[in-house]
């Protein structure tokens, strides 16, 4: 049977990616779209012949009863929609951030535990060909025990700066900022290919006039004196993203989709990847994520998918929280408590 599925939020992401993945997906069916935006209800009847579409989420939840919720809305809104979701029975899919404040992630995943339902936030980055080939590098020992990871995403603007996208990116509102935006994707990335959670954090920020975060330095410190460092920035020349994670015996280097192993003489390697070109929406890695929440569905909410997914999300969201106390404070680092 077709676990029955509906989308809250159906801006860009959800339109480009999430029903992509979801289409691909046999084992599901979306029947039910919901947005406050009437042009983005009139985009989800273009797109879904057959499904029903609502202004309000409480009258989806009560007429629909959907088995699982994907929520893509703007970060200040997914507290809010998860919680209701939870309450109504459904299991939840949240883009990030899952929220934006720990006592409401606590409330969340409890109130989860509580329903017995699976909750999950979209971590697309881990199903990148370019990243889940250099996490297998790693598992295999190839290049040793990691010491030390750096991350860049550059861009000239935030995605769809023309569009509500960019609204909501450049709103202090909203949850926008690019520790929210980018932050979360290479904050969670360094702990899975770290294999454990960070210790501390310390960060600098360059913020617009209404103080959103344009421009982000984090470092992020983790055990046996193990470093990672995110340089982001939506105010960069060109646009990069790349990664280099440096081993005991070797070392890895990600240029967008390309991938070279250099072994511990400097001979290079190029290792072979394939991917779509590089976009702000990639729905072959959302059909990962699709994949792996209905598969902790299936086993629930002890299951390993679930488990690690919160507690990658969890500490994300610390360090982002960590990060910005940080540069407060002249950029001392903020320990992590475990």
């Amino acid at each position: 049977m077709k676990l029955r599925g509906a989308i809250s939020g159906f801006g860009e992401v959800a339109a480009n990616a999430h029903l992509v993945g979801w289409r691909g997906c046999g084992r599901v069916s979306i029947g039910a779209i919901h947005d406050p935006i009437a042009d983005r209800r009139h985009q989800a009847i273009r797109l879904l012949r057959n499904a029903r579409v609502y202004d309000d989420m409480e009258l989806m939840l009560d007429g629909e009863r959907p088995d699982f919720v994907d929520i893509a809305s703007p970060p200040a809104l997914h507290a809010d929609a998860v919680r209701m979701a939870l309450r109504a029975g459904a299991h939840v899919l949240v883009e990030k951030p899952l929220c934006l404040s720990l006592d409401e992630f606590d409330e969340l995943s409890g109130l989860a535990r509580e329903r017995g339902r699976i909750l999950m936030c979209v971590h697309n980055w881990k199903h990148a060909p370019a990243y889940a080939l250099a996490h297998s590098v790693i598992a295999e020992g190839r290049i040793g025990a990691v010491s030390s990871i750096l991350m860049e995403r550059l861009r000239t603007q935030p995605a769809g700066a023309d569009g509500a996208g960019g609204r909501w990116r450049r709103s202090a509102a909203s949850g926008g900022g690019i520790l929210i935006d980018h932050g979360w994707h290479v904050l969670y990335l360094m702990q899975w290919l770290m294999g454990e959670p960070p210790r501390a954090v310390s960060g600098r920020l360059v913020c617009d006039e209404s103080g959103v975060d344009e421009v982000a330095e984090v470092d992020v410190r983790f055990g046996s004196g193990r470093t990672a460092r995110a340089n982001l920035s939506w105010r960069a020349k060109a646009r990069r993203t790349s990664a280099v994670i440096t081993g005991e015996r070797g070392a890895l280097e990600i240029e967008n989709d390309r991938v070279t192993l250099i072994d511990g003489n400097g001979n290079r390697s190029a290792m072979p990847v394939s991917d779509i070109p590089d976009d702000s929406y990639h729905s072959s890695w959302f059909s990962g994520v699709a994949s792996l929440f209905i598969e902790a569905v299936s086993r629930g909410p002890d299951s390993e998918p679930a488990i690690t997914n919160l507690d990658e999300a969890r500490n994300a969201l610390i360090s982002i929280i960590s990060a910005r106390n940080s540069a407060e404070n002249d950029g001392i680092a903020v320990t992590i408590s475990a």
